[in-house]
C-alpha cells in the first residue's frame, strides 16, 4: 500500500525588500527553498518557501537568513526585514507588504543607495589597560596591594571599594579612548550607531553607515590607528554586510 501524501501548508518567508530594476542574484535560503522576487511599484520582496507548521527559530535558520540578506547587498541597496516575518502567500507579501508600507521602504532604500554597513569593535588589551591605571592612580596601587592575598571571593570593604574605583577609572578611560577612535571614522562615515559590548576589556562597539567608494580610505585609516595604539587597543571592522543597524523605526518590518 503506497505511503500517504499530506499536504504540507506553506506561507511566504521574507528576507527583505530592494529595488526591482536591480541586478538580483539566484539565492537559496532556510530549508534549501530558492529565492524569489515579488514586485511591485519598483520595489520587490525577496521571499521563499517555508513551512507553516515549523516557524524559523533555529540558528541555522537564523544564519540562512542572513546569508541571504548579506547576498542581496552586493547587488544593490537593500532592507532586511525583521528575521521570522512569514506572510501567508505571494498576494499578501504584495498587498500587506509593498503596498501599505511602499513609501516607507522606497525612501529607506534611497537612504542607503550606495552605502553599506560595517561593524567596528574596539577592544582593550586588558593586562596593559590595567596597568596603566595602577600606575596612573596610586590610590588604587595601594589597594590592589592591600588585598591582592584575600581568598577569591571574600567580601571584604577595600576589595569593594577597588572594584569601584577602577571602575569609574575605566568609564573616563573609555569615553576618552572611544572619542579618539570615533574622531578617525567620523569625517568618513554617513552616519553611526552604537552597537551592546561588555566586559572589561570593552571599548566600543558601533556599526557605521559607509559610502560604497569610502570604504577603503576607512579601512585604511582604521589601519593607521590600529598600528599607533596596538600595545593597548586592539581594532577589527567587519563587513560590508546589509545596513541591519541603519534601517529601524516605521513600517513594522525593519
Amino acid at each position: 500500500m503506497p505511503d500517504a501524501v499530506t499536504d504540507v501548508e506553506v506561507g511566504c518567508y521574507v528576507y527583505g525588500v530592494v529595488l526591482a530594476d536591480a541586478d538580483l542574484p539566484t539565492l537559496t535560503g532556510i530549508d534549501g527553498a530558492e529565492v524569489e522576487y515579488v514586485e511591485r511599484d519598483g520595489i520587490a520582496a525577496a521571499v521563499g518557501e517555508i513551512a507553516i507548521d515549523r516557524p524559523p527559530g533555529r540558528r541555522k535558520d537564523l544564519l540562512a537568513h542572513s546569508e541571504v540578506v548579506d547576498a542581496l547587498v552586493k547587488a544593490g541597496p537593500v532592507v532586511p526585514v525583521q528575521f521570522g516575518s512569514v506572510l501567508a502567500d505571494r498576494d499578501s507579501v504584495v498587498h500587506d507588504l509593498l503596498e501599505v508600507d511602499h513609501d516607507y521602504f522606497a525612501g529607506l532604500l534611497e537612504d542607503v543607495r550606495g552605502r553599506v554597513q560595517l561593524n567596528l569593535r574596539a577592544s582593550y588589551v586588558e593586562e596593559q589597560v590595567l596597568a596603566e591605571v595602577v600606575q596612573e592612580h596610586p590610590e588604587i596601587a595601594e589597594l590592589r596591594e592591600r588585598t591582592r592575598d584575600l581568598p577569591s571571593g571574600t567580601m571584604h570593604p577595600d576589595l569593594v571599594r577597588l572594584g569601584e574605583m577602577v571602575s569609574k577609572v575605566m568609564e573616563q578611560r573609555r569615553r576618552e579612548d572611544a572619542d579618539v577612535v570615533l574622531d578617525v571614522v567620523r569625517p568618513l562615515i554617513v552616519a553611526e550607531a552604537d552597537r551592546a559590548g561588555g566586559g572589561i576589556d570593552h571599548l566600543l562597539e558601533v556599526a557605521l553607515l559607509v559610502e560604497e567608494d569610502r570604504v577603503r580610505e576607512l579601512e585604511d585609516k582604521l589601519e593607521e590607528l590600529a598600528e599607533a595604539v596596538h600595545e593597548r587597543i586592539r581594532l577589527r571592522l567587519t563587513g560590508p554586510v546589509a545596513p541591519y543597524d541603519f534601517v529601524g523605526g516605521g513600517g513594522g518590518w525593519a
